[in-house]
C-alpha cells in the first residue's frame, strides 16, 4: 500500500481544529482519528433540558444526567437548557441553584439557556412560572381531566395505614373524583384547603422509550389519581415538567430510569392538553462498584468536593461515561469532543453502570499529563501504537512513514515522536492539516 493511500484512512475527510490547552491528546485522538468534527449532524430543532432540584448541591449522578443531555444536544447541533425545579419550597438549600450552574460551567458543559444566561423560553426557575401552571390546571379542570380534592391529610394517612395493614400498596381511593359540582362549589366557598388531582385514564397506550423499548404501563391500575397542584399553589413534578417541556419546546427528555414508570401518566397529561410529547430516553442507574446506589449522603460525591480535591473536570466526565454505555466503545482518555462524536443513544443499554471511583486518580493523572504537556518520546510512541491498532488494515510502519513525510517532507530522519515533541502540538497540527488538504 502506498503512503498517499493512507491519507483518507488516517485523517478522515477533515481535520479537527487545534485547541492548545488540549495539547497532544487532541492532536492524536481528534486530529488523526477524525474526532467529533467528522460526525454527521442533522438539522437543528433538538432541545434538551437538565432539571435539578436545588435541595442540595450537584451530585455525581446529577452530573452524569446533565452530561448525557449536553452530549445529545451537541451531537445534533441542538440546545442544552438548565431549568431549576424548585417547586418543593420546604426543602430548598440557599445557594444551591447558583452552585449547580457553577458546577456545570466548571465541568465544561455550560447550558445555552439558564437562569443566569437567560433565553427566549424563560423564566428558567419553576417558582417563577406559577401563573403558567395555574392556567394549565384550570384548563384540565375545565376539560374534566382534573378535579379538586378536599381530602384532609388525616384521611390520606388513614388510607395509607389501612392499606399497609392489609398488605396492599397505599394509593388514593379517588373519592373526590365523584363530587358533584354543587359539593365542589360549597367547599370552595367555605375556603376549604384543597389540591388538584389529574384523572388517570384506564388502558393507557403503550409508548416507545429510546432505551427501554416498548413499555406497557397502566398507572390507573396501580395508583390513585396523582396530585398535580398542591395546596400552596405550587405544582408537583408531574404537572410542572409536562407544562414546561411543552412551552420550552423540549424535543427529547433524557432522565433517570426512576422516572420510567411515571412516563405513562405524563403521556396521558400530554393527551389531555392536546400536545405532542417529546421523545423519552431513560438512563440506567449509576451505581457504586459494589452495586449499591449512589447516595447524596455520600458527601464526597458532590462535584464541589471533586473540584476542591484537584480532580480535573475532563477526568470526571471521562470516568462517568467510561463505566456506562451509549458510545461506540469504552476506553479511558476521551475528551468532550470525542464523547460528542462517539455518542449514539441507540447504544445505551438497560444495564446499570458501575462506577469505580478507585480508578479516578488514574484518570486524573492521565489528563494532568496531557494538560501539562509532559509527554518523555516513549509515551508518545506508545500512544501512536494504540492509535494504529484502530486501523486494522494499516501497518504501523506505513502509518509512521506517512507521518514522517507529512511532518518533515523527508522519508528519513529523527523518530516521528521526537519530531512531534520538537515541533510542538500547534505546528504538528498545522502540518498534518496541510497534508490532508494537499
Amino acid at each position: 500500500m502506498s503512503v498517499l493511500a493512507l491519507k483518507p484512512r488516517l485523517f478522515g475527510l477533515q481535520a479537527a481544529p487545534f485547541r492548545p490547552a488540549e495539547g497532544w491528546r487532541m492532536l492524536l485522538r481528534s486530529g488523526l482519528c477524525g474526532g467529533a468534527g467528522s460526525s454527521e449532524r442533522p438539522e437543528g430543532g433538538v432541545r434538551l433540558r437538565f432539571g435539578p432540584s436545588p435541595t442540595g448541591f450537584l451530585h455525581l449522578g446529577g452530573l452524569r444526567t446533565a452530561l448525557y443531555n449536553y452530549i445529545f444536544a451537541k451531537k445534533h447541533g441542538g440546545t442544552f437548557i438548565l431549568r431549576i425545579e424548585d417547586t418543593d419550597q420546604s426543602r430548598l438549600v440557599p445557594g444551591a441553584a447558583e452552585s449547580i450552574e457553577d458546577a456545570l460551567e466548571w465541568a465544561g458543559i455550560p447550558p445555552d439557556e439558564s437562569p443566569h444566561r437567560g433565553g427566549s423560553y424563560g423564566p428558567y426557575k419553576q417558582s417563577e412560572r406559577l401563573d403558567l401552571y395555574l392556567k394549565a390546571t384550570e384548563t384540565l379542570v375545565m376539560r374534566n381531566a382534573a378535579y379538586y380534592c378536599f381530602c384532609s391529610p388525616q384521611r390520606l394517612e388513614m388510607l395509607k395505614k389501612e392499606a399497609l395493614r392489609m398488605r396492599q400498596t397505599p394509593k388514593y381511593d379517588n373519592r373526590c373524583r365523584h363530587l358533584s359540582q354543587t359539593q365542589i362549589e360549597e367547599q370552595l366557598a367555605q375556603g376549604c384547603s384543597h389540591v388538584v388531582r389529574f384523572r388517570l385514564e384506564e388502558d393507557a397506550a403503550p409508548f416507545e422509550d429510546l432505551v427501554y423499548g416498548l413499555n406497557r404501563l397502566d398507572p390507573a391500575s396501580v395508583e390513585g389519581d396523582p396530585v398535580i397542584l398542591k395546596a400552596d399553589g405550587f405544582p408537583t413534578y408531574h404537572l410542572a415538567n409536562v407544562v414546561d417541556d411543552h412551552h420550552m419546546k423540549i424535543s427529547h427528555v433524557l432522565r433517570g430510569t426512576e422516572w420510567l414508570t411515571s412516563t405513562a401518566k405524563h403521556l396521558l397529561m400530554y393527551k389531555a392538553f392536546g400536545w405532542d410529547p417529546p421523545a423519552f430516553a431513560h438512563l440506567p442507574l449509576l451505581l457504586n462498584k459494589d452495586g449499591s446506589k449512589l447516595s447524596k449522603r455520600q458527601g464526597d460525591l458532590f462535584i464541589q468536593n471533586f473540584s476542591r480535591n484537584g480532580v480535573l473536570p475532563e477526568a470526571l466526565l471521562d470516568i462517568v461515561t467510561n463505566c456506562g454505555s451509549g458510545f461506540s466503545g469504552n476506553r479511558p482518555g476521551r475528551i468532550l469532543e470525542e464523547l460528542v462524536g462517539e455518542f449514539d443513544v441507540s447504544k445505551i443499554t438497560t444495564h446499570s453502570a458501575l462506577l469505580d471511583l478507585d480508578k479516578l486518580p488514574e484518570f486524573n493523572r492521565f489528563f494532568q499529563t496531557w494538560s501539562n504537556g509532559s509527554v518523555s518520546p516513549t509515551e508518545l510512541n506508545n500512544e501512536l501504537r494504540v492509535l494504529q491498532a484502530q486501523f486494522t488494515s494499516t501497518k504501523y510502519n506505513d502509518m509512521m512513514k506517512f507521518l514522517r513525510l507529512a511532518l518533515s517532507g523527508k522519508q528519513q530522519g529523527p523518530s516521528v515522536a521526537e519530531m512531534m515533541l520538537a515541533l510542538g502540538p500547534k505546528e504538528v497540527c498545522q502540518r498534518l492539516q496541510h497534508a490532508v488538504i494537499h
